[in-house]
């Protein structure tokens, strides 16, 4: 088995693009993953909600995901890079977590139909995305600032999230 975790961790070294587009595609598909729960909300609950004047359409909101989850793949790609030289158990595992909490988001917030729960779940995914940015700053500036359009958009999200519990 170490043999196997030696190999994963040597696989951007020795395969860079390779390992920089299967980084991008893991990103995306579990990006997508969440967008099942998105659309057993959309209609009609979602639909049938009073929404704050600002609320960006859809089709917009679906193209920042994809570049979003596209920056990300390439920030854990750098930080892949890295784990041959230096223990990056921690920002992986935020990673993940992080990952976890926004499609529990979704889950929630349009699986469930569920405003308040939406607001707490998306609330913990932005300290799981600080806390992500931080943990990555100490091992590669760049994955650290390629995160940060995401939680730029979580932000605009949780204040559209929070509008719509107030709203409604």
């Amino acid at each position: 088995m170490p043999n196997n975790i030696q190999k994963i961790k040597e696989f951007p070294q020795k395969h860079p693009i390779l390992s920089l587009v299967t980084a991008i595609v893991l990103c995306e598909l579990t990006g997508i993953s969440g967008s099942v729960f998105t659309a057993m909300g959309l209609e009609p609950w979602y639909q049938e909600l009073t929404k704050p004047e600002l609320t960006p359409p859809g089709s917009l909101i679906s193209i920042i995901w994809i570049i979003l989850f596209a920056l990300m793949g390439i920030a854990i790609w750098l930080i892949w890079k890295k784990s041959t030289q230096q223990n990056v158990r921690t920002p992986v595992t935020l990673f993940i977590i992080q990952f976890i909490f926004n499609i529990l988001w979704s889950a929630i917030f349009f699986g469930l139909q569920s405003l308040t729960g939406g607001m707490i779940t998306i609330t913990i995914l932005w300290i799981t995305i600080l806390l992500t940015i931080i943990s990555f700053y100490q091992i590669d500036k760049k994955a650290a600032i390629l995160m940060t359009p995401y939680i730029i958009w979580v932000t605009i999200a949780a204040a559209l999230n929070l509008s719509l519990l107030m709203l409604n």
